[in-house]
């Protein structure tokens, strides 16, 4: 059977979701079926971690309430918290793209740097590497200072600000690889990488491989003990559906 992998937005801005879903489609096999999810409440864009958390749930919310079978979830958010709590929930792999693609940089370099939106993004990145174990391969995280929204508006200002950036990493901080550090970004990446000397990852397309690769492995979220399903039978006016409309649920909420 072919797999078929959500690949979920952060946001609630259809048009960064829609360049998730092409991004995710050029990277997977042609007989696997992307699903792309907005989720229908939330921030516009996620600036802060005060939209971070927020979006977190409109995430939970959109998988769980999706109608239909799937294989895995694409947590696409870089830097974004929220992939711990799907794979709670889930018995499908869930690849976040922060830890994909500097999974997939360390393949490619012995060190790797971050081209990210706003320069308040740069400290979250840098806790969810550190989280994940990635940050020691980490040379440099630098911020082309514009708005998720105006990265998704304006790809040619971004491609131009992103190639200043990287070539700064590259040059100044010793980078190996380039990681776009930013779902908006996947739009821009044959640009930018046409234009440097290193090999540019997408967060996106890195996570939808890879996940692919998992659910071909038959492999899954170890349920032993940090992700097993949560226990939430007494959390009062919790806005999720008790379990996962079509999808695989290992464990639901009160309603």
């Amino acid at each position: 059977m072919p797999a078929t992998i959500l690949v979920v937005n952060v946001n609630t801005t259809e048009a960064v979701t829609e360049v998730i879903r092409a991004s995710a489609e050029a990277a997977v096999s042609a007989t696997t079926r992307v699903v792309a999810l907005t989720p229908r409440f939330g921030p516009a864009s996620v600036e802060s971690n005060y939209e971070s958390y927020l979006s977190a749930v409109g995430v939970l919310d959109a998988v769980q309430r999706h109608d239909g079978e799937f294989d895995a979830v694409v947590h696409a958010g870089f830097g974004e918290v929220g992939r711990e709590a799907l794979q709670d929930v889930l018995d499908v792999p869930v690849v976040d793209i922060t830890e994909a693609a500097a999974h997939t940089a360390c393949l490619l370099g012995r060190s790797y740097g971050v081209v990210t939106s706003l320069d308040r993004a740069v400290p979250a990145i840098h806790d969810r590497l550190l989280l994940a174990g990635l940050a020691g391969r980490c040379a440099g995280v630098r911020s082309v200072d514009l708005p998720v929204l105006e990265i998704e508006a304006n790809p040619e200002l971004t491609a131009k600000a992103f190639v200043d950036r990287a070539t700064r990493l590259v040059e100044d901080d010793g980078a190996e690889v380039v990681l776009l550090g930013c779902a908006g970004m996947a739009g821009v990446h044959e640009a930018v990488a046409a234009a440097l000397t290193v090999p540019v990852v997408d967060g996106v397309a890195a996570a939808a491989r890879l996940a692919e690769s998992l659910v071909a492995l038959g492999l899954s979220t170890s349920k032993a003990r940090s992700y097993a399903p949560p226990r939430t039978g007494d959390v009062r006016g919790w806005p999720l559906r008790a379990a996962g409309g079509g999808g695989r649920s290992t464990g639901g909420s009160g309603e």
